[in-house]
């Protein structure tokens, strides 16, 4: 068996029911390529084989690579031994759009959540197993503790549901928090800017969170004269992903 590995955030899921659940929130009519970021033994795995005609498995870990390549010797699934953080999506995917789909290792979700964001016009859907604080940052509203640049970056492009919480009981070995798994839908029209200008926009303003965004602005040197008062007085938990779409566009134009 692959041994779980600390320095890889690896807690192997042992519930099939919970596996079961994961696997069918899937909703593959809109791509035939599928994902799978960490998949260690392949317990999810042997849910997903029926779920799309192409399969890829991204392992990082050699012990659980070489334990991927006996099992599933002979079946229609592709095996990569790489990182999915250095892994080129858009060379990955050949242009295609694809679902990702993962028992994500804790330490590194919220790099795999912005790994998604930068290649969100080719990743219309993602179900992942993340710690359950992480799952709620990325689903928060305006207005609530959690909310944050993941919250307001992913709400602009995806419609984000946590679908059901998991007891840290069901992995091996188990983890000091609890999870929950989460659903990403791309909307239909998402909006049309420059990621990174955006990215950078919504960082500014969350990193100094107690300060109105007047002030968040002016520190980041971007143009505070060109938007409303009514939303300059504002600290940045206040603004809705749709508030800040107006500013960027204040800030940069519509051709931005």
């Amino acid at each position: 068996m692959v041994r779980a590995k600390k320095h890889l955030g690896q807690h192997f899921l042992t519930d099939k029911n919970i596996a079961a659940n994961t696997a069918a929130a899937l909703d593959t009519s809109a791509y035939d390529r599928l994902i799978e970021v960490g998949p260690g033994t392949g317990f999810l795995t042997d849910f997903l084989l029926d779920k799309s005609p192409e399969l890829i498995l991204i392992e990082k870990d050699g012990e659980a690579y070489e334990f991927l390549r006996r099992k599933y010797a002979g079946k229609p699934v592709r095996i990569i031994h790489d990182d999915f953080l250095k892994i080129s999506i858009p060379e990955l995917t050949e242009g295609r759009q694809t679902g990702v789909i993962g028992n994500f290792p804790y330490n590194i979700s919220t790099q795999i959540m912005f790994k998604i964001l930068e290649n969100k016009e080719l990743i219309p859907e993602m179900v992942g197993m993340f710690q359950k604080e992480v799952a709620e940052r990325i689903a928060a509203r305006e207005g609530s503790k959690t909310y944050g640049i993941l919250s307001v970056l992913t709400r602009l492009f995806y419609e984000p549901e946590i679908l059901f919480n998991v007891s840290e009981k069901v992995f091996h070995p188990p983890p000091k928090v609890k999870s929950a798994v989460i659903r990403l839908r791309r909307k239909d029209n998402p909006p049309q800017v420059d990621y990174r200008k955006l990215k950078h926009l919504v960082k500014s303003a969350f990193n100094q969170r107690r300060k109105t965004l007047r002030n968040s602005l002016k520190n980041a040197n971007l143009p505070a004269e060109k938007i409303p008062g009514e939303f300059l007085d504002k600290r940045p938990e206040a603004l809705s992903p749709e508030d800040f779409l107006k500013i960027y566009h204040w800030i940069y134009g519509n051709d931005a």
